[in-house]
């Protein structure tokens, strides 16, 4: 009977991880293969290369936060506020690797010194900002104000994980909480 292979996800995963703890420098073949606990040689079976693993990693983690995430989201139908509800929710939970925003935080500091990264993040920004458009016009005829709210949605997604600041007597998720009942207002 043959060795079970390391399945192709796995090094994606094993990479993405990597990426989120130290950059791209850090996804390195014989680095993950050990975190994997397996011989780089599987590698082999399903990359040409680190370079196409790379690439991967990219396609996945697109994927994952434009189509999948949306997908998810317009899969429990409901009105624009409750789809939006349900995306701040599942934005912000972390609850997997490709939605967590450290995966999101690196690929946005790689994007800052590599063009063709730096093109890939524009795309899948532009994508859920278009998403983000689409739910906030349902119930806002502003022009301005639809996309006021789509830039403030999506810049307290990243930045609130950046920001440090107390908040006196309220906690963080009391702020956030008011932002979004005032993003969903009429």
């Amino acid at each position: 009977m043959g060795a079970i292979r390391t399945p192709r996800g796995k090094w994606i995963e094993a990479g993405l991880r990597a990426l989120s703890a130290g950059g791209p420098d850090a996804v390195r073949v014989e680095a993950l293969a050990q975190v994997l606990g397996v011989s780089k040689g599987g590698f082999y079976g399903y990359f040409a290369n680190r370079d196409a693993l790379l690439n991967e990693m990219l396609e996945t983690w697109e994927r994952e936060v434009t189509d999948e995430t949306i997908g998810r989201v317009e899969a429990e139908g409901g009105d624009a506020r409750e789809r939006l509800a349900r995306l701040t929710v599942l934005a912000s939970s972390g609850a997997g690797l490709l939605t967590d925003v450290t995966t999101d935080l690196a690929i946005r500091d790689w994007a800052r010194r590599d063009p063709a990264v730096a093109e890939r993040l524009r795309r899948a920004d532009n994508r859920r900002m278009a998403y983000l458009r689409s739910l906030y016009g349902e119930f806002c005829a502003d022009e301005a104000d639809v996309e006021a709210r789509c830039m403030v949605t999506f810049s307290v997604w990243i930045g609130n994980h950046l920001v440090a600041a107390d908040h006196g007597p309220r906690s963080r998720t009391d702020v956030l909480q008011t932002i979004r009942a005032r993003l969903l207002a009429p």
